[in-house]
């Protein structure tokens, strides 16, 4: 079968955040897709197989990191749409039955590809004892992400801080499910995006993710409500470096961006 390595959240290769994609006719046992994601070893591996025709999803789809399955990635989904788009496995939207619902992904005519996501609830919780030694800045106020995300949302003073971030990323494993997310406003809106982020999840085994559009479905709304805006762009901080463009639809945030293949080969396990 063959397998693909796509750059997500990005229009270069080596940027953005890498997602494995297999497309398959059926879904294995758990077991073997686990171990495909741990010899791909980045932070997602994505497993899509095409569904009957007149149902309500055209694809099922799997996201598992080198450690586990996760019930909703943003940048894996962005890369499957990609591969099915660019190798005619697809053509137009595409709906993806997931953990998380039904997800859509439409491609535009700028080369961009567009995923419908649910919204994260936000709900603001007291600081809890210790992150901000194990983050390493003292965030402003923190906030519950809801299930489906599973992280603690963090602002943070400004942007310088958070690109200065060098958290204890075994520390931070104690505040959520899957991480933590820290952010803050941009310095300078001229730069192209409105607000800027860094996702670590040590207790899915990525120590910091590249570009995460699942945690983007709670910047969203985070920064819609402070910057009195539906759409804007975030800059994810990570070495790799990749923005996401958000729309707040109410329940619904539509996160936006390119995809690049950098790698096809055949998997013969």
């Amino acid at each position: 079968m063959r397998i693909r390595i796509v750059d997500a959240f990005t229009d270069r290769p080596f940027a953005g955040n890498p997602a494995g994609v297999l497309l398959l006719d059926s879904f294995p046992d758990d077991d073997w897709l686990q171990k495909v994601a741990l010899e791909v070893n980045h932070a997602e591996t994505a497993f899509a197989h095409r569904l009957p025709e007149g149902g309500e999803a055209d694809w099922a789809l799997r996201w598992f990191t080198p450690a586990t399955e996760v019930a909703m990635c943003g940048h894996a989904t962005l890369a499957t749409a990609h591969v099915l788009h660019t190798t005619g496995a697809h053509a137009g939207t595409v709906r993806f039955a997931t953990r998380s619902g039904v997800l859509i992904a439409t491609p535009r005519e700028d080369g961009s590809i567009t995923l419908d996501f649910p919204t994260a609830p936000l709900t603001q919780v007291e600081l809890p004892d210790g992150v901000a030694e194990a983050l390493g800045a003292e965030p402003r106020a923190a906030f519950d992400t809801g299930p489906n995300v599973g992280d603690l949302l963090l602002e943070l003073a400004d942007e310088k801080t958070v690109h200065a971030l060098k958290p204890d990323h075994q520390a931070l494993a104690a505040y959520s499910a899957r991480g933590i997310i820290a952010t803050a406003r941009a310095e300078d809106p001229a730069r192209g995006y409105d607000f800027v982020s860094r996702c670590f999840f040590p207790n899915v085994g990525i120590d910091e993710d590249p570009v995460t559009g699942s945690a983007h479905t709670a910047l969203a709304p985070f920064w819609s409500e402070r910057l009195g805006r539906p759409g804007l762009t975030g800059l994810q901080a990570s070495p790799r470096s990749g923005s996401v463009r958000t729309d707040l639809r109410g329940d619904r945030t539509l996160l936006s961006g390119r995809a690049v293949t950098v790698i096809e080969g055949e998997l013969f396990a």
